[in-house]
Order: C-alpha cells, then structure tokens, then sequence
C-alpha cells in the first residue's frame, strides 16, 4: 500500500489507544486518536480511511456512533472495525448490522488486527476502482449486471441484479417488499407481492451457498445480513 492511510483509533481506555497508534504509525498509517464516541463524532471527515472503534464508550457508544457515520453520507463510506471485549455471537450480529466492515474482540492481537485493516482497505479500493460492491467472496459488478460467486462470474437479469444490489447497499437493514417494488420496480411495470419473492428466490438459487446472506423477515420483507 503506497498511499499514507488515515486510521482514526477510538476507545476510552488510554493504554489501548497509546499501543495502537504506536504500531500503527510503526506500520506507516497517519493515526487520529478518539477517546469516546462523542469526539470520534466531532472529529470524523471524509479525509479519514478507516475508524477503528470500541463499543462501551461514555457519552455516546460505538454502536450509536458508527450509525451516525454511516448515516452521514460525506463519511458514509468509510470502513469501521469495532473493538469490544464482547465475543457472543449475537453482538457481533448486532454490531455488524449498524454498518461494521468487521469485529475485533478484546484482547487485541496487533498482526491480526493490522491483517484484517489491510483487507478491509483491500476491499474498499476494490469497490471504488471497478465500480464494484465487494462483500467476502461476493463481488457485484455493477457496470456489467453480474455476480462473482467464490471464483466464478454469474451473469443476472435485470431486476434481480438491482434487487441484490439494492439489498446490498442496505446492508443489516429490513427492507419492506413495498419498499422494493418503488424503488426497484418504479412504475416500469405493475407487478405484485409475489413478484419479490419469486426473484428473492431465483437469487438465492445463485448465490449457492450464500443465500443465506439474505434473511426474510415474515410478514415484512428481507434483510442482507451479511
């Protein structure tokens, strides 16, 4: 990586913060530290590459700040890895549903932890090269209407390539049906209920083994939980 990255540290124990600005200014980053999410808040901008943010904080929590981030659309797009000494399964859930790119529990190894920045930023550069989402081993190509599915490409049609995507940049969110027939289908065609579920259905078909990435909520609509 030829390029200085920017990596805001927040966490409100000071020894934690002391040790990941000296490994990561050793490693080359440019480091801004935060000592509660309140001033990560104050201090966020679209000059930062990445956020690397712990969950219990005073003031305002990790959880409520990376919802913020991500609801700013000038930071909107900037990776976020939480640190937490919680290691259940269900608050890794939740914390990726407020946008996470990935979830780091407490004690903190440093070399998994400067692995797992550089693939965050591996995949960021990727998406904003190649007009691509790239999420794991899924690539959407947005350009071309397709799927990269482990290492092989899979052409879609049309509208359930857009409801993928769709799906996708609303990642961890519970996207209504009806929500999906406006934004998706607009006034193109009068199409029902059903419709959704038939291309829902064909998609996951696609995605082979991760189908299951897309949760239906009954009654409601779908949710990209990856």
């Amino acid at each position: 990586m030829d390029k200085k990255y920017h990596i805001m540290v927040c966490d409100d124990e000071r020894d934690i913060v002391e040790i990941l600005t000296y490994n990561l200014s050793k490693e080359g980053f440019q480091v801004t530290v935060a000592f509660n999410g309140k001033e990560a808040l104050d201090k966020i901008n679209n000059k930062i590459d990445l956020v690397l943010l712990d969950v219990m904080m005073p003031y305002i929590d990790g959880l409520e700040a990376c919802r913020q981030i991500k609801s700013n659309p000038e930071t909107s797009n900037i990776p976020i890895i939480f640190l937490t000494a919680r290691s259940s399964e269900i608050d890794e859930i939740k914390g990726l549903e407020t946008g996470a790119d990935d979830y780091i529990t407490k004690p903190i190894s440093i070399k998994k932890l400067l692995a797992r920045i550089k693939a965050v930023i591996r995949r960021q550069e990727a998406a904003s090269v190649t007009n691509q989402i790239v999420l794991d081993k899924l690539i959407l190509d947005l350009d071309n209407y397709q799927v990269k599915v482990d290492e092989e490409w899979i052409p879609f049609p049309r509208k359930e390539f857009e409801t993928l995507v769709y799906l996708a940049k609303n990642r961890g969110k519970i996207v209504k049906r009806e929500r999906l027939l406006e934004d998706v289908w607009g006034d193109d065609v009068v199409v029902g209920r059903r419709t959704i579920d038939v291309h829902i259905r064909k998609i996951r078909e696609k995605l082979g083994k991760y189908a299951e990435y897309i949760e239906t909520i009954k009654g409601v609509g779908y949710r990209f939980k990856k």
